[in-house]
């Protein structure tokens, strides 16, 4: 399972940090200090993406399980 939550969480940390990447940027009020929300919001956006992943990947090996090949 550990496998398949790093891939789901490749995907949808991107998603993520890129959603939380626009959002600063379409802040009028972060405009001064965007160079410093940049990473934030990148690095905030992977780490959030490690539980979904999780889940994701625990309800992709649920619906999977047990069924012919």
């Amino acid at each position: 399972m550990l496998r398949l939550a790093v891939m789901i969480w490749i995907l949808v940390g991107t998603v993520l940090a890129g959603t939380l990447v626009t959002v600063v940027l379409l802040m009028p009020s972060l405009a001064g200090e965007m160079m410093r929300f940049i990473p934030i919001a990148g690095i905030a956006g992977y780490v959030i993406g490690i539980p979904f992943a999780w889940v994701i990947a625990g309800k992709i090996i649920a619906a999977t399980r047990n069924r012919p090949a």
